[in-house]
């Protein structure tokens, strides 16, 4: 069963592997873009879809992580769940930097072509609408990953509140454990003692039973010999 789980954990991190590997490399080409704006959109947009895919294998690594059996593998996984949302967080922030470098040099580039005689305004109108359109991009990504750490958070509370019913739980069974423990005590005393009184009518009654006999000695003596 164990062996069986484990391959579709191992598919599911290489997979996160390779997603996170190219979001590197796509943040590599935003950082490299020379423009114009429309080039910068579609590595966006890839980008964005790679984000996509990430965030869905890392959802499915977490949910193979709570359905483990074992504690300790659960634990194992649901670390690296972490360490996962972290590595694409700092993917986040560098795909951010990326962009705003990205659109400086294009700025910048647009600025030498109008020292040229070139129509800014124009390009000025589709540099806005660009930079809109990526920072509401941006904008719907931190979203999501903000609801996921919404949903992380409110599954650690969740698992807080079960660890707390279970301690009251092994509380009371341990407050009856004590309450069984005085009465078993209480019923070995007084077997106990139970047991000493039956040994002292035992020895009462084999006394009373000589003293019987030798009274019966006593009185056939004196019948059958009355000269003795």
């Amino acid at each position: 069963m164990a062996a069986a789980a484990s391959v579709p954990v191992r598919v599911c991190h290489q997979e996160i592997i390779k997603f996170d590997l190219e979001i590197k490399a796509a943040v590599q080409d935003i950082r490299d873009c020379p423009g114009p704006l429309s080039a910068l959109t579609e590595l966006n947009a890839a980008v964005k879809e790679k984000f996509h895919h990430l965030r869905g294998r890392i959802q499915e690594l977490e949910q193979m992580a709570k359905e483990q059996d074992k504690e300790s593998e659960k634990q194992a996984l649901l670390r690296e769940v972490e360490n996962h949302k972290k590595q694409m967080l700092s993917n986040q922030a560098a795909w951010r930097k990326a962009n705003l470098a990205c659109k400086i040099a294009i700025d910048n580039s647009e600025k030498d072509q109008l020292l040229q005689g070139r129509d800014s305004l124009r390009q000025r109108k589709t540099t806005k609408e660009s930079l809109a359109e990526s920072a509401s991009n941006i904008t719907e990504s931190l979203m999501g990953i903000s609801r996921m750490m919404s949903q992380q958070v409110q599954q650690s509370e969740e698992t807080v509140q079960t660890l707390a019913n279970s301690s009251r739980t092994i509380l009371e069974a341990n407050e009856e454990f004590k309450s069984m423990s005085g009465t078993i005590q209480l019923g070995r005393k007084l077997i106990t003692k139970y047991n000493r009184r039956e040994l002292t009518d035992k020895l009462l009654i084999f006394l009373a039973l000589a003293l019987f006999l030798a009274t019966v000695l006593y009185i056939l003596k004196k019948r059958l010999f009355p000269f003795l």
